[in-house]
């Protein structure tokens, strides 16, 4: 740990470890140390994010498509790399030699810290922590993607989009794609048919998986 200490990490977490062998756990990779590593909290870490981001999802309302969509979308490697590189994870990690392009190691560094945090102080610690540090309140852009996931997911019928119908005219182009979801269709409008079709998808979504946009 020779680019940060642990008592600048657990400053930068917020949170104070009764048991520093946890800490350390946590940020030691499998290849650094076969029997003291991070490789089962990393799993148990997964589990418990993604309950704590299920959990406020469901409070706001949200149906069984719409907590998978955002779970996904705010709970994945991308957003805890973007998590783990704001905390300092990476500097602290203990690598095994030639390891440093392990760029998985960075998010699952931040499972592994907040498992240790569960095991340290317990649930109430770790939803403090995870609530903290995770951005719940950002969204994926892809609204095609997002409505299919979220439809798959409630094992509800897929979307048929239109080919697109251009409305131009003097003005200039002015593209409508409606995309129907079982027995509801909806109307995206924009200035060409991939807008439109973004446009149709974000409203199907907001609508059918109560997402306020």
């Amino acid at each position: 740990m020779k680019d940060i200490s642990l008592k600048d990490i657990q400053r930068a977490l917020g949170y104070t470890f009764r048991d520093e062998s946890l800490l350390r756990r946590a940020l030691t990779l499998k290849g650094a140390d076969e029997h003291f590593n991070n490789e089962s909290l990393e799993c148990l870490g997964d589990s418990l994010i993604g309950f704590v981001a299920a959990e406020k999802f469901y409070l706001e309302g949200l149906d069984e498509g719409g907590i998978t969509s955002r779970k996904k979308g705010v709970v994945n490697d991308r957003a805890l790399t973007r998590v783990s590189l704001s905390l300092g994870l990476d500097k602290a990690l203990v690598r095994p030699k030639g390891g440093e392009g392990n760029k998985k190691a960075i998010p699952s560094a931040y499972e592994a810290v907040a498992a240790a945090i569960y095991l340290d102080g317990g649930m109430d610690a770790a939803k403090n922590f995870i609530s903290r540090t995770v951005d719940f309140s950002r969204r994926e852009n892809d609204y095609i993607a997002m409505l299919q996931e979220a439809l798959q997911a409630g094992r509800r019928p897929l979307p048929e989009y239109s080919h697109g119908l251009d409305e131009g005219g003097d003005g200039g182009h002015s593209f409508v794609v409606t995309v129907t979801v079982g027995e509801r269709t909806f109307c995206g409008r924009g200035g060409n048919t991939a807008e439109a079709k973004r446009d149709a998808a974000r409203q199907a979504y907001s609508a059918l998986f109560n997402c306020v946009e």
